[in-house]
Order: C-alpha cells, then sequence, then structure tokens
C-alpha cells in the first residue's frame, strides 16, 4: 500500500498531461471523468496532480520531521542514560513536562508563532516530537551500559560520546527505527490538522491538508449545483490510507525485530 502511495506521489505529476496550477474556468467542480479521473476544483484545475503534489508536501513533512524529532531522541535520551544523576533527571523532567501538554494546541500554538512554512513545519514537528523517542532510547540504553562491550570501551578510554554513537545507538537501532516509523504516520497527521485549521502549509503549495479544508468550504455547494464529495473523499481517502500503511510498516518492523512480540 506504501508502495502504491510513494509511486501514485512520486510519478502521478510526471505522467499527468496537466500541471497543479492549471486553471480552466470551463470545467469548474468537474466530477471524475476519463479526462480528469479525479475530477477538477473551483478553478477548473486537476485534482489529481493537486492531490499527488500534495502528497510530496505531506510525505516530506512526515518522513523529515519524524527522522529530525528521532535525531534529538536519540542524543536527549542516550545523553540521560550515559550521564546519569542530575543531568539525567534535568533531562527526564523535562521530557515530563513536554508530554504532559496537548501535542495538537502546543503545536498550533507554535506554528501560529513561527508560521505555517513548509520547513517552519517540520522544524516544530522535530522539536515538540522527540519524547517518546528518547524515553524509549534512554530505557535501552540504561540496560545496556552494564554490558561488557560498554565496560571493555570505557576501559580502553573511549569518550563517553564515542560509547554512545559507536556502541549503544547501535544496538538500540531496532528500537529507533520502530518508533520513527510510527512517528511518522503522526507527523503526516499533525501537518495534516495544521494545514486544515489554516496554520499550516499555505496556498497555493498544496498537501492533503489544506486540500480537505478548502474543499470543506465548498460542501454546501450552493454556488455549484452539488456537493464536489471527490475532492473530498480522495483528499480524505490518501491520507486515511498512507498512514494506516505507515501504522502497519510499524507493526510489522516491531514484530520483525522482536518476535517475543507477537506470542
Amino acid at each position: 500500500m506504501f508502495c502504491i502511495v510513494l509511486l501514485l506521489v512520486v510519478l502521478g505529476p510526471v505522467v499527468s498531461p496537466y500541471r497543479m496550477d492549471e486553471n480552466n474556468y470551463n470545467l469548474l467542480f468537474k466530477p471524475p471523468s476519463s479526462e480528469h479521473i479525479l475530477g477538477t476544483d473551483d478553478l477548473g484545475r486537476d485534482v489529481f496532480v493537486r492531490i499527488m503534489m500534495g502528497g510530496r508536501i505531506s510525505l516530506i513533512v512526515g518522513l523529515v520531521g519524524a527522522m529530525s524529532s528521532a535525531l534529538i531522541g536519540v542524543l536527549i535520551g542516550g545523553v540521560a542514560a550515559l550521564t546519569g544523576g542530575s543531568v539525567d533527571n534535568f533531562l527526564m523532567r523535562l521530557t515530563d513536562v513536554m508530554l504532559s501538554i496537548p501535542t495538537l494546541p502546543l503545536l498550533m500554538v507554535a506554528a501560529l508563532f513561527f508560521g505555517g512554512g513548509l520547513l517552519n513545519i517540520i522544524i516544530i514537528l522535530a522539536v515538540f516530537g522527540w519524547m517518546g523517542t528518547a524515553r524509549l532510547v534512554r530505557g535501552n540504553i540504561l540496560s545496556l551500559r552494564q554490558q561488557d562491550f560498554v565496560e571493555a570501551a570505557v576501559a580502553a578510554g573511549a569518550r563517553p560520546m564515542r560509547i554512545l554513537w559507536r556502541h549503544l545507538v547501535p544496538n538500540t537501532l531496532s528500537i529507533i527505527i520502530v518508533s520513527t516509523t510510527l512517528r511518522i504516520a503522526g507527523a503526516i497527521l499533525y501537518e495534516s490538522s495544521l494545514s486544515y485549521l489554516g496554520l499550516g502549509i499555505q496556498p497555493p503549495t498544496p498537501s492533503w491538508g489544506n486540500i480537505l479544508q478548502r474543499s470543506m468550504t465548498w460542501l454546501l455547494g450552493t454556488r455549484f449545483g452539488g456537493v464536489p464529495w471527490w475532492i473530498i473523499f480522495f483528499s480524505g481517502a490518501m491520507i486515511l490510507v498512507t498512514v494506516l500503511a505507515i501504522n502497519f510498516v510499524g507493526d510489522g518492523l516491531r514484530d520483525a525485530f522482536d518476535p517475543k512480540s507477537v506470542l
């Protein structure tokens, strides 16, 4: 499912004869047909191309935002577990405070304050999405740092950061991969939510969230004689299918890395 979504998002706009910003005022709100397989919008633009281009934006935000937050979480969790003492206590209390704040309202305030451009949304998702990974990494490294290979590295005079990145993080990689995969789906949902609320990716740049938001404004369809159901349905369906597929991938990776989890 995810591979099909990727192929559509990457190749769809390339093979389509239409551009995402190509207006045709003779074809306003036309339902799906052989000429426009997903119909047209209020400016006569091809919905298929716009949804596929929006998918590029949403997937970029999800992938880069999730990987960036995972990197921050690995660093904070690893330093907390390796250092211990007051540093560990401070970082974990900071994590607890961040986790106690509702995520979506926090993202909304940050997006409202810093703006909703592509780079800003990625940074916001990274800065406010690292806590779960940090706690998982800390817990795993606490169990690893008493192992013989870590004590051997310490006896050989290895610096703490070298021990972290060379010995501990590679042995925590399975947890990091699973956590990051699941957070990609969460990042896509958060970006779609922010864009739907008008705080995320701003038009004319399409994303699944702002396409859905724009289509909901035509829900009654009084001006054009009917509800443009195809825009609402297909943009929502792409979010649903993509998030489900990524979650299935994450569950599969978790079972593959930890066979005991299926028992």
